[in-house]
């Protein structure tokens, strides 16, 4: 029976409980394809044949490794691994469920399950009839109700989801670049629907599907990706699930099976390429309930095997088996990219408010104890954070919503040497000034008005000890070029140029040895001008953004410049950009013809428990000396996705040279 299924037309996040999206779904099934319900309007369906095996389990899998055939099976004194004849390998003691299976090499297998009776998550590595215990590690933060493995690719990663059944789920890292964890590191949790059920991952798309009594989700598997749901399948009579799904397997070919246990019935989705699946129904020829399923392939039908789900502790039922004619579909081969990644050593206090708050940090400099400098921030909703090198919040400047800020050094403030940093105040449009003393403290200077209508971002400019200019733009493509100057107590701007990019800008960088201004307008790329208030307005896009593959991916938001010469063999001032669209930075050469040189990641650091950074708005870099722990400078990167826990968001330092090691790849 074939049913069409829902596009990608039905996106809803899973915060709502899923009850509560069916019951809105009635109101918008003009824009689904929904199933018809009554089956004998398509003719009565076949049941697959499903035979009793020899074997008993309360869960079963089958693998091949080194060419031999192996059956998994559990029952309620232990894990068992059989050859073809049914003879014991190896076992392992305990009352063992959610038998879940990884092949990584041909010779070996990783194997994972729950300990029933004392919630010890196992993780064993079997090779050469060698079962070898990797990792023991007790869930506390909910019962297991299925496992799923993810392999990264792109961050050389692999983490393990337990799902719970009381909507939620934990992601917790084993392997990073290839080495393994001492023990598991939670890295994010995962909001799913109450009673979530079983799962699936095609570590190919970085997908996770889950089931739950009244749908089928997907989720994005990476975890610094948004949280966010898609509603893929529904229950009767919005779609067409019939009972509650038992379990989910995936295909090779990227089809996802799903098994309904009562009555026994098997769903089979096929991807389609505008991201829609269609649904294919396959009754079974049983009565039993069944709560596992596992499989092997060929081109041309899968073997299935199927656990009974047990009446009492002690009960155990043979196993069950089934054939599914079917044609694999021809596998994409398409080679991920693989990000090589940065680590943090260090990252600040997080916002006490969660939702979008900071954007942009920069860096000011001691002048005699660099492990005394600051990191500032803008707090998009009140004002400005001021961090020490601890990642402490120092002082708090609540002036309005600002969004950009940049830093200079040398200037007079009310008599006395002070540093300056600006910043674009959304309040009402202006530029927001402060003085920063010798000890890092930050007055409020005043503010320069503006006369756009919506201003966004700024960087400053400083061509001389005693010029400087701020660039701030708005939304509508307009970058407003001001002089700004002080009489020794107070600071004023006035306007000098104009400059338009077609659409919104944000990010902006200034080279001050070179005279240059960088500009990002968000959908498109990257835009330099002449940064002289005398040089013409032509502007020239020299980087161009994708909305796939990149290397740079939309939006593009902060920037900053890397000085010719801080490495050893870098003789051009190089630009570093975040690619928001793929939670990535990537390298440009700074001058024609404006090269790509590398990108990156920043990733989950275990050892620190930090976690990695992602959708990040604001950068800044500095080549100076911070004290002993950034002797040859950092970057500090704006992390919007706050994990490790789950917190308000908050800035990501990452020793400078990491960067020269990774362009050195």
């Amino acid at each position: 029976m074939n049913y069409p299924v829902f596009t990608n037309k039905a996106r809803f996040v899973c915060s709502l409980l899923s009850s509560a999206v069916l019951l809105g779904l009635a109101g918008c099934q003009q824009q689904l394809q929904t199933a018809p319900t009554d089956a004998s309007k398509h003719g009565a369906d076949t049941p697959l044949a499903v035979q009793p095996l020899r074997l008993t389990g309360t869960y079963s899998a089958t693998a091949t490794v080194a060419d031999q055939a192996l059956q998994l099976r559990t029952d309620a004194t232990a894990l068992q691994v059989l050859d073809a004849d049914g003879k014991v390998l190896a076992s392992a003691a305990g009352r063992f469920e959610r038998l879940t299976l990884l092949q990584q090499q041909a010779d070996q297998l990783l194997i994972t399950a729950v300990d029933k009776e004392t919630q010890q998550l196992w993780l064993w590595q079997y090779q050469a009839g060698v079962l070898t215990p990797r990792f023991n590690y007790t869930l506390t933060s909910r019962v297991a109700e299925d496992l799923c493995f993810y392999q990264s690719k792109q961050n050389q990663q692999l983490s393990l989801f337990v799902i719970g059944d009381r909507g939620g789920a934990d992601q917790l890292l084993l392997q990073q670049q290839d080495q393994w964890l001492p023990q598991p590191v939670p890295m994010r949790v995962l909001n799913l629907p109450y009673d979530a059920k079983s799962c699936a991952v095609d570590s190919s798309k970085g997908v996770l599907y889950v089931s739950e009594p009244q749908g089928l989700w997907r989720f994005n598997a990476e975890a610094e990706s948004d949280e966010a749901g898609t509603l893929m399948q529904a229950r009767q009579p919005f779609g067409a699930i019939q009972s509650e799904i038992s379990v989910l397997q995936l295909l090779p070919d990227g089809q996802l099976l799903a098994l309904e246990a009562e009555p026994a019935r098997l769903l089979r989705f096929t991807p389609a390429s505008d991201d829609s699946f269609s649904a294919t129904a396959s009754p079974l020829s049983t009565e039993l309930a069944l709560q596992s399923m596992s499989l092997q392939h060929n081109n041309q039908q899968i073997a299935l095997q199927f656990a009974v789900e047990p009446a009492h502790l002690l009960d155990v039922q043979p196993l069950q088996s089934a054939t599914l004619p079917i044609q694999l579909q021809p596998q994409q081969t398409a080679t991920a990219v693989v990000f090589p990644q940065l680590q943090a050593t260090l990252e600040t206090a997080s916002t006490a408010t969660r939702g979008d708050v900071i954007d942009d940090p920069a860096f000011w400099h001691h002048a005699t104890t660099p492990a005394s400098s600051r990191i500032l921030a803008t707090d998009k909703r009140s004002g400005l954070e001021v961090y020490n090198l601890q990642g402490e919040r120092v002082q708090q400047l609540p002036v309005g919503r600002l969004n950009n800020v940049d830093v200079r050094y040398g200037l007079h403030w009310q008599g006395k040497p002070h540093d300056i940093a600006v910043a674009s105040l959304r309040n009402n449009n202006s530029l927001q000034l402060f003085a920063i003393d010798a000890s890092g403290k930050l007055h409020d200077a005043g503010q320069v008005p503006t006369a756009l209508p919506d201003i966004y971002g700024m960087c400053l400019y400083q061509p001389a000890a005693d010029q400087l200019y701020a660039f701030v733009n708005d939304k509508s493509g307009r970058i407003d070029q001001f002089r700004l100057s002080s009489d020794g107590t107070q600071w004023q701007g006035k306007l000098v140029r104009t400059l338009t990019v077609p659409s919104q800008p944000e990010g902006c960088v200034a080279d001050d040895q070179n005279h240059q201004l960088y500009v990002g307008e968000e959908d498109v790329g990257v835009w330099t001008f002449a940064a002289d208030a005398a040089a013409p307005v032509a502007g020239q896009l020299v980087i161009t953004a994708n909305d796939e593959q990149g290397p740079l991916v939309a939006d593009v938001e902060g920037m900053a410049l890397l000085p010719a010469g801080t490495f050893t063999t870098q003789n051009k001032p190089l630009l570093l950009i975040s690619s928001q669209g793929n939670d990535s930075y990537v390298l440009y050469e700074a001058t024609a013809p404006y090269a790509f040189l590398q990108r990156f990641r920043v990733g989950t650091n275990p050892q620190l428990g930090i976690d990695g950074s992602s959708e990040t708005d604001g950068l800044d870099l500095t080549v100076k000396s911070l004290g002993p722990a950034f002797p040859f400078g950092a970057i500090a990167i704006q992390d919007g996705r706050n994990r490790m826990p789950e917190a308000g968001q908050n800035l990501k330092l990452v020793p400078l040279q990491q960067l020269e090691a990774v362009l050195k790849r």
